[in-house]
């Protein structure tokens, strides 16, 4: 259903639940005030300033826990972006990002519309924390200037790439600012301690005062410790407008808009699944898709960036008492009034501050234990865990996530090509089905001369096809009049698969061949119906079970041995017959 959480939670909405949901709203609006800047800065593009990360909060935030299938989501900007944005900001300038948001927003629309918010949780574990480890080390690594304190001239620019931007970093290390990298540390240790402290603060809002506190109080500026420009933070929110851009680019922003659009259905639906085994309750997977969409069209009609759901945040909404999506509203509004207010102020906080923010973010971004977890578990998962997280750190996320994708399906493909087979039971014996009766099990059951059985078990489709055409149509004798392909043990069959049955069929019929098939499950059977196999093989040669087909050759013996007695023709030898 697309009908938002925030409609049925109205119908019993009270002053105790509203209670509830303003003090966890205005919890997480502190929470998210120092990530929204940070996250902005992290992307460094001279256009996208702490002030755009605050709309893209107060908007998306606001539309999306209107629109929300989930109870308790938060959305806003998150670091999965951050390479992203860097990376179109740098070809299409900022008209360009905010078209392709706009378009990211258009495709979230769509996945809701057309339902397809169970197929996003089918993208492979190992691709996932592939990129995304690789996107924390990536926000990391911008954020070593500022740690350092490297003083880097204006004239140069650092390079987005991995390799080269670290090359920039060594080149400028002898202007190491020791005053920056004191600020850090003081930064992470007060964030730590009220983390310890005072579970249920604001540790980040905390750690960031606490710097701005020392940075003014010992004038750090003069020792050159950056801060945020002054003007920085506007006195509100700018009017929406559509972004200037040159539409002969939109064709190239299809692809980057769809990866966004992507990540952003990955991890909203991740962070609603979180939610929903904090609460114990259920989301609405393709509604949360709908309101991701109007959540990221309304951030580019105002200037701002892609956002999704924040699992983080989302986290802090529950432990804080939130009941409603009320909660998320109150969050932007919170935003929103921080970003009215505390404008004149920003030129206070020292740089070093948000990127100790974005540090200590980074840590639990890249899940080292299960990283390193992965790394000991299958190797086919472990390499595609490596090159989606070299690909993202090195490459681009786009390439990451295409090829990571790519490679875990090819994998797939091949683990269920291997449970796939045919077994020929014409010269050996096989034991009883579990379910059957062991009188009827085929080892004692007695298969005329001239008829050949095939056991074809696992799913039959193109990556299993093969080893069919090795053991089937390369096995049939000359005197072969029937063949029965039993089919108990394939619960599905593709176009391919059919085609090669097809194709097996209408051979064995310029033989003379006959064509049984038995134990046909459900999908392979109503796929079989709608194929011109079925009427090859035709209706009564599609039987129930292995002695259903045996029953139904002798059948055909018997007629064809009537038949020719009728014409005065030889009989065919049936004297002898085989055992399994």
């Amino acid at each position: 259903m697309l009908k938002p959480a925030l409609l049925s939670c109205l119908r019993k909405y009270d002053r105790a639940t509203f209670a509830a949901d303003l003090g966890a709203g205005l919890t997480v609006g502190v929470v998210a005030l120092p990530l929204a800047m940070a996250f902005a800065i992290a992307c460094g593009c001279k256009d996208i300033t702490p002030a755009t990360g605050l709309v893209t909060a107060v908007v998306a935030g606001l539309l999306i826990s209107l629109f929300s299938g989930s109870r308790y989501q938060i959305g806003g900007p998150t670091g999965a972006f951050v390479v992203l944005i860097a990376s179109v900001f740098a070809q299409f300038g900022m008209g360009g990002l905010i078209a392709c948001t706009l378009l990211a927003g258009l495709f979230l629309l769509l996945f809701g519309l057309c339902r397809m918010g169970a197929l996003i949780r089918f993208i492979p574990f190992p691709v996932t924390l592939g990129f995304t480890s690789g996107i924390a080390v990536t926000i990391f690594c911008t954020q070593v200037q500022d740690i350092l304190g490297l003083s880097i001239p204006d004239g140069t620019s650092v390079p987005a790439a991995f390799i080269g931007k670290w090359a920039c970093y060594l080149e400028h290390i002898g202007t190491f600012n020791p005053w920056s990298l004191g600020l850090t540390l003081f930064t992470i240790g007060v964030i730590i301690l009220t983390r310890r402290l005072a579970p249920k603060s604001p540790a980040m809002l905390i750690g960031m005062l606490a710097a701005t506190a020392v940075s003014v109080c010992f004038d750090l500026g003069a020792h050159g410790v950056r801060a945020l420009p002054s003007g920085e933070l506007p006195a509100g929110l700018p009017l929406p407008s559509l972004p200037s851009l040159d539409w002969a680019a939109l064709p190239q922003l299809i692809q980057p808009a769809f990866v966004i659009a992507l990540l952003a259905a990955i991890e909203s639906l991740l962070s609603a699944s979180v939610a929903d085994g904090m609460t114990s309750t259920r989301h609405k997977p393709n509604a949360e898709l709908v309101a991701q969409g109007i959540g990221n069209i309304g951030s580019a009609l105002f200037g701002g960036l892609p956002a999704t759901g924040a699992i983080a945040r989302t986290a802090t909404n529950i432990k804080a008492g939130a009941k409603t999506p009320v909660s998320g509203a109150v969050h932007a509004l919170t935003l929103l009034a921080i970003l009215m207010l505390a404008g004149p102020y920003a030129a206070l906080v020292p740089l070093p501050a948000l990127a100790d923010n974005l540090a200590v973010v980074c840590w639990p971004m890249a899940d080292v234990p299960q990283f390193a977890l992965m790394l000991r578990g299958p190797r086919p998962d472990a390499l595609v865990l490596v090159i989606t997280f070299l690909l993202t750190v090195l490459l681009d996320l786009v390439i990451a996530v295409e090829v990571g994708v790519v490679l875990a399906a090819l994998l797939f493909i091949g683990r269920m090509a291997q449970i796939s087979g045919v077994k020929t039971l014409r010269d050996e014996a096989l034991g009883m089905d579990g379910a059957e009766d062991p009188a009827r099990s085929l080892s004692l059951r007695v298969i005329p001369k001239g008829v050949d059985v095939f056991d074809i078990q696992g799913p039959f489709f193109f990556g299993a096809v093969e080893h069919f055409k090795d053991i089937v149509l390369g096995g049939l004798d000359r005197d072969v009049r029937y063949v029965v392909l039993r089919m108990r043990l394939v619960p599905v069959m593709d176009a391919t698969g059919l085609n090669v049955l097809t194709d097996f069929a209408e051979r064995c019929h310029a033989r003379g061949v006959a064509v049984l098939l038995c134990g046909v499950q459900e999908q392979p059977l109503d796929t079989i119906r709608h194929a011109p196999l079925y009427r090859l093989v035709r209706k009564p040669n599609i039987c129930e079970n292995i002695d259903a087909a045996l029953a139904r050759i002798r059948q055909l013996m018997e007629n064809d041995a009537a038949r020719r007695k009728a014409l005065h023709l030889p009989a065919e030898d049936e004297d002898e017959s085989e055992g399994v």
